[in-house]
């Protein structure tokens, strides 16, 4: 054994490696594989390219196929892996290699469960995978799941993966109303989740809406009360506000630590008899022990049976039976319709139990490691999430404090913007009060300038005033003389009105004596017409007739005479009276507009004249009585 030589009978196979493996010292290998000929590793030959293997090669290791394999999926509460298995592996190997890949360490809580006919099983680790009853579909598909639950998860659960596991395994147990769950606390359990998945609530960012695609609370919750999704969103908003500063590993396990004083938390339950006819009791599997149920209520168990207090459990077919450990106390027997539930209910049984123990003893090793370090992690994190803090609230105050001196620079710019546009105004409006107070003093000495001429205006009018006081007086004097003129022309208007008429009746009296005589004549003149025609010329008259032709005649004449002399009278009279009229039409003319004048220069210097309505009854040409005298022209007019 100790010499290394090649020996005579293995030229061939050192030859043969020398040529799969030219890298390799040809004795040496030569010499394990002389060696260990008898159990040829198929495992070396499976490195070797299939080109440097020709068919030609007989050498026993080489006939032997590979290994087969089979595809698995495995389905966590937040991912999905494949992995490729051998037909080999036990259920312990699979496992081991998904806790692996997540970094678990806790394993002893979880468990790979498969659907298999109507009910669900737990992957046996002491089996192969493929001797089990598994679904015959490839990928094989299972579920990492919680298959024990904690009696005290701060306690208990010791890494930040496994909280996490058991956190989102829990809620959805919620969503899905696995675990009967409160709406108060429902709301509460929904913050904190809230809170692990999105951090500190923060205004500016978490709009109204933001949590619209979240599934937080059961669908019995959402019916119960007639609220809307904001209304809901609003009471949730309400609590999460409150968890600022709370980590998300926190927020995970203050969620399970008030899940878990749920009824329903990590129980699962059978259907079982206890006649072996009538299903009419739920068996209750837990960390605790094992509960009783009515399948109408299962919150509160109808019989409990803690672990501590079981002696034995055995099951025979469909019957259980379970022996507390107080002799006295009636032992319990129940059935189970079917040989698969039987074996998940004792399987259950065992690891609740086993768990049980191991709580109230001393921690091993790997687990009083795995808590310290958690313990050193979780103080390191703390110790970073205070630095992270600080952090930010140091960034938070230096942008606070930029955005201050942002705006404050603003501000400044904003406010010397402001001053060059008031300077520029400024000046302007200097530059414009220079003008102005230049324009004003100009002002000024012409406003003195008018002033003086105002003075003496003043002491003008004055004196115009005194001459206008002279003059009203004057002229009230000649209006009052007018008035009394006009009262006297009126007056003889009526004697000359009066006058007219006597007249008027004289020249119808001589108008109708003229008549007569006309009538008279005409008599006379037809009874003497046949006598003057009878005598081709007349004859000497009577001295009595001829004289009283000659009164006739005479009279006759002496009408007309005095009608005309009086028509000249009257046209002479009336041509006098019209002249004075129009003389005295002339003087009033003149005496308005003289008073007119007056008036405006009254009106101009202030009203010095005090009593206006006076003069404008002197003025008023209706006080005049025109109409008399204008009726007595019409009169004479139509004589």
């Amino acid at each position: 054994m100790g010499d290394r030589r090649p020996l005579p009978a293995r030229p061939l196979l050192c030859a043969l490696w020398a040529a799969l493996i030219p890298n390799r010292n040809p004795g040496s290998f030569g010499l394990l594989f002389w060696k260990n000929y008898r159990e040829v590793n198929c495992r070396y030959f499976a490195q070797v390219p299939r080109q440097v293997l020709k068919p030609n090669m007989s050498i026993l290791g080489l006939k032997k196929k590979q290994p087969k394999t089979f595809k698995v999926k495995v389905i966590t509460m937040d991912a999905e892996m494949e992995f490729s298995c051998e037909v080999k592996w036990k259920g312990k190997d699979l496992f081991d290699l998904v806790c692996r890949t997540i970094g678990l360490r806790e394993t002893w809580f979880f468990g790979l469960r498969y659907i298999v006919k109507d009910t669900y099983a737990w992957l046996k680790t002491e089996k192969r995978v493929l001797d089990q009853e598994v679904p015959k579909e490839f990928p094989i598909t299972f579920h990492f799941l919680a298959k024990f639950f904690p009696e005290k998860v701060e306690e208990e659960l010791v890494q930040e993966i496994t909280q996490h596991l058991f956190f989102l395994q829990v809620k959805k147990q919620i969503l899905d109303e696995e675990i009967f769950c409160s709406p108060e606390a429902s709301v509460l359990l929904a913050s904190y989740a809230v809170q692990a998945k999105y951090g500190d609530y923060d205004p500016n960012f978490h709009k109204p809406g933001f949590l619209s695609q979240d599934e937080l609370l059961p669908k019995r919750v959402l019916m119960q009360y007639q609220m809307t999704a904001d209304m809901w969103e609003e009471k949730i908003t309400a609590w999460y506000a409150e968890h600022r500063g709370i980590a998300r590993d926190e927020a995970e396990m203050d969620y399970l630590k008030i899940a878990q004083d749920l009824e329903m938390y990590g129980v699962s339950y059978f259907s079982i008899t206890q006649n072996k006819k009538d299903t009419d009791l739920l068996l209750g599997v837990d960390a605790q022990g094992l509960h009783i149920y009515s399948p109408n209520n299962k919150l509160n168990p109808n019989k409990s049976f803690p672990w501590s207090g079981i002696r034995n459990i055995s099951y025979s077919e469909k019957e259980f039976t379970i022996k507390p450990l107080d002799k006295k106390k009636e032992v319990f027997k129940f059935y189970s319709s079917q040989l698969r539930v039987n074996k998940l209910i004792l399987q259950l049984c065992i690891g609740n139990h086993d768990l049980f123990m191991r709580r109230r003893k001393v921690d091993t090793i790997e687990v009083q490691q795995m808590k310290a370090q958690a313990k050193e992690e979780k103080a390191r994190k703390k110790v970073e999430r205070q630095i992270l803090a600080r952090e930010k609230q140091m960034r938070e105050e230096a942008e606070r404090a930029k955005e201050e001196m942002e705006r404050r620079l603003f501000q400044l710019q904003d406010e010397a913007r402001l001053a060059n546009e008031a300077l520029l105004r400024s000046e302007e409006t200097a530059d414009l009060l220079a003008e102005k107070a230049q324009i004003a003093e100009e002002e000024a000495k012409l406003l003195a300038h008018k002033a003086a001429e105002a003075e003496q205006e003043r002491q003008r009018l004055e004196v115009t005033a005194l001459k206008t006081k002279e003059e009203k007086r004057l002229m009230e004097q000649k209006m009052r003389e007018a008035e009394q003129l006009a009262v006297k022309l009126v007056e003889q208007s009526e004697r000359r009105l009066k006058e007219a008429d006597h007249l008027k009746q004289d020249l119808n009296e001589a108008k109708d004596a003229e008549r007569r005589a006309k009538q008279k004549l005409l008599e006379i003149t037809k009874s003497t017409y046949p006598l003057m025609a009878a005598y081709s010329s007349p004859p000497p008259a009577a001295d009595g007739l001829g004289l009283h032709l000659e009164a006739g005649s005479c009279r006759m004449d002496f009408k007309d005479t005095d009608m005309k002399r009086l028509s000249m009278e009257i046209e002479r009279e009336r041509l006098e009276y019209m002249e004075k009229s129009k003389h005295l039409q002339d003087q009033l003319k003149e005496l308005k507009s003289e008073i007119e004048s007056l008036k405006l220069e009254e009106q101009q210097q202030g009203g010095l004249f005090a009593h206006r309505g006076d003069s404008r009854v002197y003025l008023d040409p209706s006080y005049i009585p025109h109409s008399n005298v204008g009726h007595y022209d019409m009169e004479v007019i139509y004589i």
